[in-house]
């Protein structure tokens, strides 16, 4: 398969999952569980590593609005145009970073993770503040590190499993085309 095809197979593959895990994890009774596991990030992390930084700010940028569009969440204004920049520089960061690094998952997954954070508050700052509320740095710190720990984690843990299942399957062993 071509990698320009394959690549955007895979990217539709992760926005679906994308829209799917929050759905899943809603089962789960703790109140603001998409905050605390961060089901939308996975898709877009594993596919800027996979597909490259363009397809990876596709994903992110999709997303959020695709979400909101069919489910009606996150809630478009503000959460939902922050985490379009949030997982947008996820997508980036990560295809950037795994390619310069030359396939380091963890580099690129950390740094992404801290660019990507550092985006949404200053997208948080500035939509927050129009909307007329306040978001200063202990509402950063809380959810960009604290209540988003558990998430981090299970990032940290599950993706580079992920990525490493599909670069041992044969349509990923091909060089990624960027």
């Amino acid at each position: 398969m071509n990698n320009v095809i394959r690549n955007i197979v895979f990217t539709s593959l992760c926005i679906a999952i994308g829209l799917l895990l929050p759905q899943f994890i809603k089962i789960i009774p703790v109140m603001n569980i998409g905050a605390v596991l961060l089901p939308m990030h996975i898709p877009v992390l594993i596919c800027g590593i996979l597909c490259g930084w363009r397809f990876g700010v596709i994903c992110g940028a999709t997303l959020p609005i695709l979400a909101y569009v069919l489910t009606g969440m996150p809630p478009i204004f503000p959460i939902g145009i922050s985490m379009m920049f949030e997982l947008a520089t996820y997508g980036l960061l990560t295809g950037l970073l795994y390619e310069l690094t030359k396939g380091k998952i963890y580099i690129s997954l950390i740094g992404a993770m801290i660019g990507g954070r550092l985006v949404m508050g200053i997208a948080n700052t500035i939509l927050f503040n129009f909307a007329g509320n306040a978001f200063g740095w202990m509402a950063f710190i809380s959810s960009a590190f604290i209540t988003a720990l558990p998430g981090i984690i299970i990032q940290l843990i599950i993706i580079p499993v992920i990525i490493m299942a599909l670069q041992r399957n044969l349509v990923w062993k091909q060089a990624t085309q960027y």
